[in-house]
């Protein structure tokens, strides 16, 4: 990785959340939210959430379905929107976390150094969430693990955009707070300050949970090579994908969530496309796979 994206990732994972605070702090009391903010933030949360769940993840990592050329690219854009990586990047480092997940050679487990005792515990937590962003994020092959995704020249052109989608996620927001304000600048500022820099910042925590979290805390049911897990509270910032020992377990799975009590929203959005036609051969895992798969118990993780 070269160093000045090693710098810009740092500067994405400690200066946001300091902004955020700086920005509360300072406005506190000053009526520094309003409808119009929430409606956006939650527009813009669904719209880069489900480019990075069912457009990166899903769609374009697993193939977990099919849909129309548009709809993927638009998919991908909105993924990029999202402030985790390049598409082809972020496809490439997950398709190499499962080929290796928990071993040697996994981008981002909690698992894969000799860190002993609570301060090992926490490191590896640490490089899992974060740490690994400066170490090797975006250093996969992707001509070997997304050599599909390279090959397609549009896909290549939006990858190579991601500069231009980092800007576009601050400026869309805005451009609605100012618009439905009135055209007030403060009422742009505002919305770009929920809609994008507080939205973006959560939903990356809520994603790199996944990688953390999801590795190292929860429960398994199905008989697993890894220490994936599932984590309720997790699925739900993460639109679905706090399910993550289900989905090591049925990697194309459209569905993360198998039971009724394991809500995925991203899952039910699948289903809403399937409804209207734009997503076709959507994967699900039959019952008699899953019962195959059970454990006797639910196996509790803890490191």
């Amino acid at each position: 990785m070269h160093t000045k994206e090693k710098v810009a990732n740092m500067f994405i994972v400690f200066s946001y959340p300091i902004l955020i605070a700086v920005i509360a702090a300072l406005s506190w009391g000053s009526g520094f939210l309003d409808w119009v903010d929430v409606g956006i933030f939650a527009v813009m949360y669904l719209w880069s959430g489900f480019g990075v769940t069912v457009g990166y993840h899903r769609l374009l990592t697993h193939g977990s379905f099919e849909t129309k050329p548009w709809l993927r690219y638009t998919f991908a854009i909105a993924g990029s929107m999202g402030v985790q990586g390049a598409v082809i990047h972020w496809v490439a480092d997950h398709r190499k976390h499962h080929a290796f997940s928990d071993q040697e050679g996994d981008p981002h487990s909690p698992h894969t150094k000799d860190r002993q005792g609570f301060s090992g515990a926490v490191a590896g937590l640490f490089h899992a969430h974060v740490g690994w962003l400066w170490e090797y994020h975006a250093t996969s092959d992707y001509k070997r693990y997304a050599r599909d995704l390279y090959e397609d020249p549009t896909m290549r052109r939006i990858h190579k955009l991601f500069p231009f989608f980092l800007l576009l996620t601050f400026a869309v927001p805005f451009a609605l707070g100012f618009v439905l304000t009135g055209f007030s600048l403060n009422g742009g500022l505002t919305a770009m300050f929920w809609g994008g820099l507080v939205r973006i910042t959560l939903q990356q925590h809520a994603t790199w949970s996944v990688n953390s979290i999801c590795h190292f805390f929860g429960t398994q049911r199905f008989d697993s090579n890894d220490e994936a897990t599932n984590v309720w509270w997790v699925a739900l910032p993460s639109l679905g994908e706090g399910w993550h020992h289900n989905h090591h377990t049925f990697p194309r799975s459209a569905e993360h969530g198998m039971k009724k009590s394991e809500f995925d929203l991203s899952a039910q959005f699948i289903r809403l496309l399937e409804k209207t036609g734009l997503a076709t051969n959507v994967v699900r895992i039959a019952p008699e796979r899953q019962e195959a798969k059970l454990l006797e118990n639910k196996k509790p993780v803890a490191a």
